[in-house]
C-alpha cells in the first residue's frame, strides 16, 4: 500500500515582498504558512495582526500582504487597490463591532398615530 505524502506547507518567507518585520508580525499573530495567509486573505490577515497585543502595524503591511498574495509590488497595491482594500477592512471591522439587534425588531419602523404632528 502506497502512502501519499502531502507536501509541507510553505512558510510565509516563500512569498516575495514580505520582509523580516512583516514576517515577525504575522508569526506573532499565528500566521506561519502561505496556506494560512491565502485562506485568510490580506484584509483578514492584516486585521488579525492588528488585533495582536502590542502590534501596531501600519497600512503598509496591508499593501505588502496583498502584494505578496497577488504578485504585485506593494506600491502598486497602495495606489491601485487602496480603496477596495480599505473598504473591505472597514466592512470587516464594522461587522465585528456591529451591535446585535434584539430578535423581532429588525426592519420594523415605529408606528405613528394620526394624532402625531409632523
Amino acid at each position: 500500500m502506497r502512502t501519499t505524502l502531502t507536501p509541507a506547507a510553505e512558510p510565509v518567507e516563500a512569498l516575495a515582498g514580505l520582509g523580516p518585520k512583516s514576517r515577525a508580525m504575522l508569526a506573532a499573530a499565528g500566521i506561519h504558512t502561505t496556506d494560512q495567509l491565502r485562506a485568510l486573505g490580506s484584509v483578514r490577515a492584516y486585521a488579525q495582526v492588528r488585533a495582536t497585543p502590542g502590534n501596531h502595524a501600519s497600512l503598509n503591511l496591508l499593501w505588502a500582504l496583498e502584494g505578496a498574495l497577488t504578485g504585485l509590488h506593494w506600491r502598486v497595491v497602495a495606489t491601485e487597490h487602496r480603496l477596495s482594500l480599505l473598504l473591505a477592512l472597514e466592512a470587516l471591522q464594522g461587522a465585528a463591532t456591529a451591535p446585535v439587534r434584539p430578535p423581532g425588531r429588525v426592519g420594523k419602523r415605529p408606528e405613528y398615530s394620526s394624532n402625531d404632528s409632523a
